[in-house]
């Protein structure tokens, strides 16, 4: 024993089995939760039917945005105390929208065999001529087909395989989302299907991947007591890319009377706040649902629709839900009105609290590495969505430049 050495203590033998112990832990630590992916989470998913869709319509989408937005400039601008309208006009010119699922599932509905045979196969083209880097093409793209269930898994499956056979096979950066999750275990089915369209389509092993929906109570707590949501993540491992919440069938089957369905509602924040909590660390990303109130009609009523979409946009980002569901080219107006917003005002405090963390110095907050990872990663988001420049960061925080915030972040908030 070496002088400094306590004179009892922890033997060697019991130390190697604590470290046996841990080890095996440790292990599945970093498997379970091995943190945030480092791609950039799209700012929003826009829904539009298969009946109606096109390679175009990503650039519609645009300039009817544009039109909503020259329409009810007052609303907007009274909307924008920070200044950021230009940034979303020139965002609806050149890239309105930057992820878009083809729906058909509740966005299509049932339709004939043929019809929704020749519309999947169609949408399939469509994939193939945004991943060909057509102008205005969503970032990211994919479908949504029917579900599991029983009675409609038949007409998904073959929906799903016509749009690929539609496509030529399975476009870069493919995404689909599984609606209707109700148990963990589909999500096993799930993996069988990618496994073997990976093996008809030659591509290997996890190419494909997939995003859940949670609009089933089932999904949010399962009749043991668990959290199917967060059982479901583990079982579909890098496969599954995303959360997203359905508002109107979750509510709906809580027996949330219509008028009363909406993202603030209680259920829906429960079942939100259980969706980040079981995805944290883990890579997956949540999603907001939608909301069916969209600015068409009168002045009045145009009004009304902006601000309430703005309001809500703006209380998903403060909540930590940094994705949501677009139904109508007027959504993409607040869309990126609040996201631009919200990181515009949320970078300059975050910089200057950086800037102290990395000088040490005294100052009104006591901050530790887990609040600086955040501040790191809030600057993060709002350069990676266009809110503001690096050179905008640096003169608040000399120091907070984007490789030292990126490496701060990877760190957990630990000073090198």
């Amino acid at each position: 024993m070496s002088a400094g050495d306590p004179a009892v203590g922890i033997s060697p033998p019991a130390r190697a089995r604590i470290d046996a112990v841990l080890g095996a832990i440790d292990i599945e630590l970093d498997r379970d939760f091995p943190g945030d992916r480092p791609e950039k989470q799209p700012a929003h998913t826009a829904y539009v039917s298969a009946a109606d869709v096109d390679i175009d319509t990503p650039a519609r989408w645009g300039q009817h945005a544009l039109e909503i937005a020259e329409a009810a400039a007052a609303t907007l601008a009274d909307l924008d105390p920070l200044g950021v309208l230009p940034l979303v006009r020139e965002q609806l010119s050149h890239h309105p929208i930057e992820d878009l699922r083809i729906d058909l599932e509740d966005g299509y509905g049932w339709r004939a065999g043929e019809v929704e045979d020749r519309h999947a196969r169609a949408a399939g083209q469509v994939l193939a001529g945004w991943a060909t880097g057509h102008a205005g093409a969503p970032r990211v793209f994919g479908v949504r087909c029917k579900g599991l269930g029983a009675a409609e898994r038949e007409r998904g499956l073959r929906t799903l395989e016509l749009v690929l056979d539609g496509a030529g096979g399975i476009p870069q950066g493919f995404v689909f989302t599984v609606p209707k999750l109700r148990a963990a275990g589909q999500v096993d089915a799930v993996i069988m299907i990618c496994e073997e369209l990976e093996r008809a389509h030659g591509l290997p092993a996890g190419a494909l991947r997939f995003e859940l929906q949670i609009e089933s109570p089932q999904a949010v707590l399962g009749a043991d007591g668990r959290a199917t949501v967060a059982e479901a993540i583990h079982r579909g491992g890098a496969r599954v890319t995303g959360l997203h919440y359905g508002t109107y069938d979750y509510s709906a089957a809580c027996g949330i009377v219509s008028a009363q369905q909406s993202l603030e509602h209680p259920v829906a924040d429960h079942a939100k706040a259980v969706m980040l909590v079981a995805a944290a660390q883990t890579g997956v990303w949540v999603s907001d649902g939608s909301t069916q109130i969209a600015p068409v009609g009168s002045p009045a009523v145009v009004d009304a629709a902006l601000r309430r979409h703005h309001r809500l946009v703006t209380r998903s980002l403060e909540r930590g839900i940094y994705q949501g569901w677009d139904m109508h080219p007027g959504h993409l107006v607040t869309r990126w009105l609040a996201v631009y917003s919200f990181f515009r005002a949320a970078m300059p405090p975050a910089a200057s609290r950086l800037q102290g963390y990395f000088d040490r110095q005294s100052s009104e907050f006591v901050d530790e590495p887990a609040t600086a990872q955040s501040l790191a990663l809030v600057i993060l988001r709002g350069l990676a969505a266009g809110a503001f420049t690096e050179g905008d960061v640096l003169e608040v925080g000399g120091r907070c430049s984007e490789q030292a915030l990126t490496e701060l972040r990877a760190r957990g908030g630990v000073l090198g």
